[in-house]
C-alpha cells in the first residue's frame, strides 16, 4: 500500500496528539508531581501575613534576633541571653518544601538559652525554618531558609 503525503500529515498529526495526551496524563496522575498549594489555608494566612511583618520588624528593633547554627546533634537556635529563658515560649515550624509529609511544628519550652532540635527529626535537604515566640507581651518572628 502507499501512502501519499496527505495520509502521512495525518498519521503524523495523530502521532504528535497521541505523544502530548500520554504525557497529559502522565503529569496528572504521577505523585511525583505534585501540585499543591504551598498551605491548606493560604488566603486565611495571608491575611495575617502583616502581624509577621510586624513582629519580625519588632525583633529587629529590640535587637531580638535568633542565631540558628547547625551542629553534630542537631540544629541549634540561640535565644538572646538577655532575655529570661523560662518567660519565653512560642512555636518552631519546620517547613520541608519537597515533601509535606516531613513539616513539624512544636512548641519552645527552655531551660537554657538555647533550643536543640535533634538530628534524627531531619532530612538532608532544604528547610524553611520559621520561629514565632513571645516574651513579656512581645511578639517576635524569626525566618530562615538552610540546607542541612
Amino acid at each position: 500500500m502507499k501512502i501519499n503525503w496527505g495520509t502521512g500529515i495525518v498519521l503524523a498529526f495523530i502521532g504528535f496528539i497521541t505523544f502530548i495526551l500520554y504525557f497529559v496524563f502522565r503529569m496528572s496522575t504521577d505523585d511525583s508531581a505534585n501540585h499543591d498549594l504551598v498551605t491548606e489555608e493560604y488566603y486565611k494566612k495571608e491575611l495575617s501575613y502583616q502581624q509577621e511583618i510586624d513582629a519580625s520588624k519588632k525583633a529587629t528593633e529590640m535587637n531580638a534576633n535568633l542565631k540558628v547554627e547547625k551542629t553534630d546533634e542537631g540544629l541549634v537556635v540561640y535565644f538572646p541571653e538577655r532575655f529570661d529563658s523560662k518567660k519565653i515560649s512560642g512555636t518552631v515550624s519546620l517547613y520541608r518544601p519537597s515533601n509535606k509529609h516531613l513539616d513539624t511544628n512544636f512548641p519552645i519550652s527552655l531551660s537554657n538559652t538555647h533550643l536543640l532540635i535533634p538530628d534524627n527529626r531531619l532530612v538532608d535537604g532544604r528547610w524553611d525554618i520559621s520561629i514565632n515566640w513571645e516574651y513579656q507581651g512581645n511578639s517576635f518572628l524569626h525566618k530562615e531558609k538552610l540546607v542541612y
